[in-house]
């Protein structure tokens, strides 16, 4: 069991740096070379249409306010993302991406679905649901890792 612990431990953190990295390079390759992973993953996190405010993009990326503003002030200098104002109240501000910002959710969001059909080619659907399952788990743990190390010290 320790033995595969840490293989799986290894084979996580490895795929993770690959994927960032697998992501940088084709992303520097298009036509879009002038943003960053980063940025890419803030404009995959507004979506298309759901013109989220700074703290609610902050909040999924777990990120602070700060580095958001700093963020889409870059996205928004570059063309690929617009400030929206609400009509009722013009202090809230909405975030929505441009034509441009649109083709690079477009082809970020392509490039994760052919991803993962191929982690997935081979697997009936209950392999995928255990999968789905251990992915599940560990999102868990990522969002409250502080109350998963409280519990595992009353045990």
């Amino acid at each position: 069991m320790e033995a595969n612990l840490k293989e799986i431990n290894n084979l996580l953190t490895t795929v993770y740096t690959d994927i960032m990295q697998v992501e940088a390079r084709e992303l520097h390759k298009s036509e879009f070379k002038d943003i960053s992973i980063k940025e890419v993953h803030a404009i995959d996190a507004m979506t298309m249409y759901d013109h989220k405010t700074s703290s609610q993009l902050a909040k999924e990326l777990m990120i602070t306010a700060g580095s958001v503003t700093t963020m889409v002030n870059n996205l928004v200098r570059k063309g690929y993302v617009v400030r929206i104002h609400g009509n009722d109240d013009r202090r809230v501000v909405r975030l929505g991406l441009t034509h441009r910002g649109r083709l690079v959710y477009r082809a970020h969001d392509s490039f994760h679905r052919y991803m993962v059909k191929k982690f997935l080619k081979g697997f009936d659907d209950s392999q995928i649901a255990i999968i789905e399952r251990a992915l599940l788990n560990l999102r868990a743990f990522l969002e409250f890792p502080s109350q998963i190390d409280s519990k595992k010290e009353k045990h």
